[in-house]
């Protein structure tokens, strides 16, 4: 293996066939160079739409009423489905779920305050819809137990309202008026990958009795304790066939009450983009396997131009090992160098843009929405890559190596 004589027989024969050596050295560094960037991308992608979930809980659940579309003990269809607040006990008791808030829809509603006003969506809420939202405080905090018991008037405001209504004045401890009712603004808050904050938050007990909302409730925002697609779904369907027996709908009738379920959402989305890396694996593997497939060729060039000199080298007494060896290191030696080349230019390239990315991200806005994202590849895949280079550059040379070992050497001394 270290024996120079070979080295320098091998240098010497790269140099004589400058053209031929970097051809079949740039099909193998294109090769590996697409699939780094294949792969890069490929990551880029996962990592994207995996953050763009992110903004809100991975485990969240939503459900709202509708109508029913078919008959039910005597029930007519068409029939509206109304939630309350005991059905907020129901699901807050309920094995699977891990929290849940109510809502009360009041749509938009106008805020004052001075001579500033404006329209803006009022969402009605328990605490633990910051477990779902996770929206992020960046002053005071979120509603609390103590405000839903006490329906106290407070409220938290979007970062947008704040700076309609307040301009460069403190918001904190301020009233704002919501359709000209007085509420102390108690939390200014932002909504991860969101552009635009201009939803305000309030006790939903507050709101259903200041706004006439009696004890009514639209929807709920759940999280759930599913690990797995089937767990989901089965609490899912928990859920469903609770609310059938006691709001008296059929649990098959989908249009009673709405459900989604966005963990099965992230999960099957998840799988797609596993699909996705195992064919772009498929195509990257292709593409080196056709640089290879290209040393092999070579190789074989290599030996047939060599045969007298392979049939001079038996005759003196070299054995085949020696002579397999010595074509061996030569495609090896060319496979590895051009593919390390192509795995340099290919994970450095993915660097490169995932630098570019983050050196623009603070200008084009933190909370904007991205599907691509992180597009590197993983340290553990270029050592793989590496070590899948110096085997196939062993596998290429192997086949011509047999055939230089298998010259006769009166046959090769003949040779022409």
């Amino acid at each position: 293996m270290f024996d120079i004589d070979k080295w320098q027989e091998i240098f010497a024969t790269i140099k004589k066939n400058k053209m031929r050596t970097f051809l079949t050295g740039f099909s193998v560094a294109w090769g590996i160079f697409m699939l780094m960037i294949l792969l890069g991308s490929g990551n880029g992608l996962s990592n994207g739409v995996a953050n763009n979930f992110m903004s809100d809980a991975v485990n969240a659940m939503w459900i709202w009423t509708g109508e029913t579309t078919v008959p039910y003990q005597g029930l007519k269809s068409g029939r509206p489905i109304q939630f309350h607040n005991d059905d907020y006990g129901i699901l807050d008791n309920m094995a699977g779920v891990e929290t849940v808030s109510g809502r009360y829809f009041m749509g938009n509603t106008r805020y004052s305050y001075g001579k500033e006003s404006g329209e803006y969506t009022t969402v009605t809420c328990h605490p633990e819809l910051n477990d779902v939202d996770q929206n992020v405080m960046l002053e005071g905090r979120y509603i609390n137990d103590m405000d839903i018991r006490e329906r106290r008037k407070v409220v938290v405001i979007g970062k947008d309202i704040r700076e309609a209504l307040f301009k460069d004045k403190p918001a904190l401890g301020e009233y704002v008026k919501v359709n000209s009712v007085p509420f102390r603004v108690v939390g200014v808050c932002v909504e991860p990958e969101s552009t635009r904050n201009r939803d305000a938050y309030m006790p939903v007990t507050t709101a259903q009795v200041v706004f006439n909302g009696s004890n009514r409730l639209h929807n709920f925002a759940l999280t759930i304790n599913g690990q797995t697609l089937e767990e989901s779904q089965q609490i899912e369907e928990q859920i469903r066939n609770t609310f059938a027996r006691k709001l008296r709908f059929d649990a098959s009738d989908e249009s009673a009450i709405g459900m989604y379920n966005k963990l099965e959402n992230y999960i099957q989305t998840m799988r797609i983009f596993q699909a996705i890396k195992i064919f772009i694996w498929i195509i990257g593997i292709g593409t080196l396997i056709a640089g290879i497939v290209g040393v092999s060729n070579i190789m074989l060039i290599v030996v047939k131009e060599r045969t007298k000199e392979i049939g001079i080298r038996k005759a003196i007494g070299a054995s085949p090992s020696s002579v397999i060896g010595l074509v061996l290191l030569e495609s090896i030696l060319i496979t590895t160098v051009a593919g390390y080349i192509g795995l340099v230019l290919g994970t450095g390239l993915m660097e490169l843009v995932n630098y570019l990315m983050m050196q623009s991200a603070p200008a084009a806005g933190d909370q904007n929405q991205t599907l691509f994202l992180n597009p590197t590849v993983d340290f553990g895949v270029a050592v793989a890559s590496t070590v899948l280079l110096i085997v196939a550059g062993t596998i290429a040379g192997y086949i011509p190596a047999k055939r230089a070992a298998s010259i006769k050497p009166i046959a090769a001394l003949r040779d022409e």
